[in-house]
């Protein structure tokens, strides 16, 4: 059995048709959540002892602060001369220093530790959750994978960084302050652990509500974020069909659920200090009144008694801290959780096997697609027992109406789905090395990363030189404008720098394929993104990406199909027809269908040039 839970959206009243089966990321139990700790803590052992016994020295050089001031107290009633304070008050000042020293080594090596488990955590947690299926993601929602990223990695950051240290010194404060008590008189002690049912009381009360509540916190923020990143990614459609009220009133929810659960949590923690001052006063009257009757029996002096109601008096900070760091403690907790419970999953099992090892070279693989079924829902299929061969250098259009299933299928050869059902194998090229994967996907939608352009072509390759980045850009056409670039392979692209057109980024794209040299290439609308011109041009450079490469083309226009080996044209999930143009146009089927109406429309829009409404752009999109 997995120690790992599955959170469902939290529903307002009235909401719980908005979000049908979403089913969140998984949460870390808090048993899970505990040794995947100890296991990031294992191999820094020596940190964290270094770190607890430097701790533990300043914590004990603090603690000769209230006998150093009992001694002074004894003195002044015994009538002592002036000068008789004068070694207790330099005591004083050594102390303060040597404490001092002692807390920042102390604090310097925990933290150090606490950071180091946090740059672990947060690897795993990347690596998991760069693999996470994408049915996964989709089911969970983009806000609660982004709340992840950013606000539990946000509050788990800032406890390592402030509470946990300060836990950590508070906690021994209040154990050796009491080992200390106990050293000045037994029954210090004993007045002192009047205190300790009341505040234990409160914070099992505290741990019991709000681990819950910091946990359904957490849910109701990835909620809140997902409603708000759907309203604004589809705020075009929103307007056209004025569902502007709609949707505010859905934001206006999801942020009113979030917001009274921080009320309740503000109600939790005034009620958690009324209860703890209770505990202090109690204490504090148990160790005065006991400090009077021993005083007046004759058993301890004055200073003794001084000594001890100061000790008991210090403990209010390093409680009251531990306490206030202990509700932070649950909110980083909770976060820790959903964290851990992302870093546990599972690798998923490769999606196609690993390309064989050799010299490299171009040689094209074969792809044999066995009786595959997929849906991304249960009783929902998107294709139906598709079977197909893509044959050692083989180019193979792909070709349909929209919805037909091609851009599915493309995802599935290229591994980024698993088919719910049959296999599909994917055996390299002779030249495909080890490193290397076997089939490369090149889609419309290309992110262009932040920095410098070679770094972004590097993605593909890391140890390729500025010979090598320059002939893949040259194979594709596209080192005149890189070279034209300010600041040649060197320009910042991306957020924040130069900006590509939507021909350059698919150029990239491209280049980017030719420097990963895979024996398989799927070209899923590659050349969708540019004008009439511009798409010859990339149609072009696509043709020269995957020379030498078995191809898969989920064509954008025909004559991408026309000039293709072979023609694969899908009908409702299904594989209607496979042959050449020349055959498929004299067999009179759906292919010859298409191909009548994109010809027609391409004899309108040469009369127009100024347009260009090809009926391609209907068959090629897939939702």
């Amino acid at each position: 059995m997995s120690d790992i839970s599955h959170e469902r959206t939290p529903d307002t009243p009235g909401e719980r048709h908005e979000a049908p089966g979403r089913e969140l990321l998984p949460t870390a139990t808090q048993a899970r959540t505990r040794a995947a700790v100890r296991e990031l803590v294992r191999p820094h052992r020596r940190l964290a002892l270094g770190g607890f016994t430097v701790m533990v020295v300043a914590t004990a050089v603090g603690l000769l602060v209230q006998p150093v001031l009992g001694r002074i107290v004894d003195l002044v009633a015994d009538h002592r001369p002036p000068g008789s304070i004068t070694l207790p008050v330099v005591l004083l000042v050594l102390v303060a220093l040597a404490q001092g020293a002692a807390t920042v080594a102390g604090l310097s090596l925990v933290s150090r530790l606490g950071e180091t488990v946090l740059a672990q955590l947060r690897e795993r947690f990347v690596e998991k959750a760069l693999r996470l299926p994408l049915e996964q993601v989709e089911k969970a929602g983009a806000g609660d994978l982004t709340a992840r990223v950013t606000r539990d990695v946000s509050v788990v950051g800032e406890a390592v960084r402030g509470a946990l240290p300060e836990l950590a010194r508070s906690l021994l404060a209040i154990a050796l302050t009491l080992v200390a008590m106990a050293a000045l008189d037994w029954r210090f002690f004993l007045a002192a652990l009047v205190a300790v049912p009341v505040q234990a009381s409160t914070a099992r009360w505290y741990v019991r509500n709000a681990v819950p509540l910091y946990a359904e916190q957490r849910i109701a923020t990835g909620a809140q974020q997902q409603q708000l990143l759907d309203t604004i990614a589809g705020a075009g459609t929103v307007r056209a069909f004025r569902l502007e009220e709609e949707h505010t009133a859905r934001v206006t929810r999801r942020s009113s659920a979030a917001v009274e659960l921080t009320l309740r949590g503000v109600r939790l923690v005034l009620n958690f200090y009324n209860r703890l001052h209770v505990a202090e006063y109690a204490g504090l009257a148990a160790v005065l009144v006991t400090g009077f009757l021993l005083v007046r029996g004759g058993s301890v002096s004055i200073g003794t008694a001084t000594a001890a109601a100061l000790y008991f008096h210090s403990l209010f900070t390093p409680v009251n801290s531990a306490l206030v760091l202990l509700d932070d403690a649950q909110s980083a907790t909770a976060a820790l959780a959903r964290l851990v419970g992302v870093a546990d999953q599972p690798a998923p099992e490769p999606a196609r096997p690993a390309p064989e090892s050799g010299p490299r070279a171009a040689s094209g693989g074969s792809v044999t697609v066995t009786g595959v079924h997929h849906a991304y829902e249960p009783g929902r299929p998107v294709l139906n027992d598709v079977d197909l061969t893509l044959r050692a250098g083989e180019r193979v259009a792909l070709v349909g109406v929209s919805g037909a299933g091609k851009t599915t299928l493309a995802k599935l050869i290229a591994g980024v789905h698993r088919p719910t059902s049959g296999s599909i194998r994917v055996t390299g090229g002779a030249g495909t090395s080890g490193d290397r994967l076997p089939v490369a996907l090149v889609t419309q939608e290309t992110h262009v990363f932040a920095g410098p352009l070679a770094d972004d072509l590097r993605l593909a390759r890391a140890e390729a030189t500025d010979d090598e980045l320059r002939a893949a850009l040259a194979a594709v056409d596209a080192l005149d404008w890189a070279a034209a670039l300010p600041d040649g392979l060197d320009t910042v692209v991306g957020d924040g720098g130069h900006r590509l057109t939507s021909a350059q980024v698919q150029q990239l794209a491209l280049a980017r394929l030719v420097l990963a040299d895979p024996p398989v290439a799927v070209l899923d609308e590659a050349t969708a993104e540019a004008g009439s011109t511009g798409a010859r041009l990339l149609e072009q450079a696509a043709d020269r990406a995957v020379e030498g490469r078995t191809a898969l083309v989920v064509a954008h226009r025909l004559t991408q199909a026309a000039t293709a080996d072979r023609i694969v044209v899908m009908d409702a999930g299904r594989i209607v027809e496979s042959g050449t143009h020349d055959e498929l146009c004299a067999a009179a089927g759906p292919y010859a269908s298409l191909w009548e109406a994109w010809s027609g429309t391409r004899t309108t829009a040469d009369q127009t040039p100024t347009h260009d409404h090809s009926p391609d752009t209907t068959i090629v999109k897939d939702h």
